[in-house]
């Protein structure tokens, strides 16, 4: 089904174009990173929607839903920004559940829930299988940290001033702009814009 054309609409029909021109055979994986209250699941699923447009099979998946629990996160110290950004996920379930099995393609299984983050409990896994050539979008904070940005094909960093003590340190140690594919100023949502910044 075709979208309406909205300037969103048009901005985000470029990115998956750009996506699809390098990335379209195959299985992609997609990160939309950026700080709480960026946009970041609003833009993935309207992403999302633009591949479904375009007739390329896609998938959704968040970060939040891969969280380790507040026991599991009370054992790394007190509470503090810190903690959160160093233990507030458990990536090596979003590795072994998610992100491996989805490359693998064929008729391997994969899992886009593993954790309610409002319920702070674990979920029933459903593993589901897609065709050769799919994309997965992955929204969620701190997905260009060191131990991420290998694991995408292409990523947004959706560049709003970060107001959480947990993004603020993400930006100061990592700097994700510098790894991100396109960063984006998704400040006036109905009107995102790319940023081409001075690399020198």
């Amino acid at each position: 089904m075709e979208l309406v054309t909205t300037p969103r609409v048009r901005f985000l029909r470029s990115l998956a174009d750009e996506i699809l021109h390098n990335y379209g055979r195959g299985r992609t994986v997609v990160a939309i990173d950026g700080p709480v209250r960026s946009g970041k699941t609003e833009f993935g699923d309207d992403l999302a929607a633009v591949f479904t447009e375009r007739g390329h099979p896609v998938f959704r998946a968040s970060l939040e839903h891969f969280h380790r629990s507040r026991e599991e996160q009370a054992a790394f110290g007190p509470e503090t920004a810190e903690r959160y950004y160093g233990y507030g996920f458990d990536y090596s379930l979003l590795r072994r559940v998610l992100l491996e099995p989805f490359r693998l393609a064929g008729s391997t299984g994969f899992v886009t829930q593993a954790f309610d983050p409002t319920r702070d409990t674990r979920i029933i896994p459903k593993w589901i299988t897609g065709p050769p050539d799919a994309t997965l979008i992955v929204d969620g904070r701190f997905a260009n940290r060191p131990e991420l940005r290998s694991l995408w094909n292409w990523s947004a960093f959706l560049d709003v001033e970060p107001t959480d003590e947990a993004d603020i340190l993400y930006a100061v140690k990592e700097h994700p702009r510098r790894f991100a594919t396109a960063v984006i100023d998704n400040t006036e949502r109905s009107r995102p814009r790319r940023l081409f910044l001075d690399s020198c």
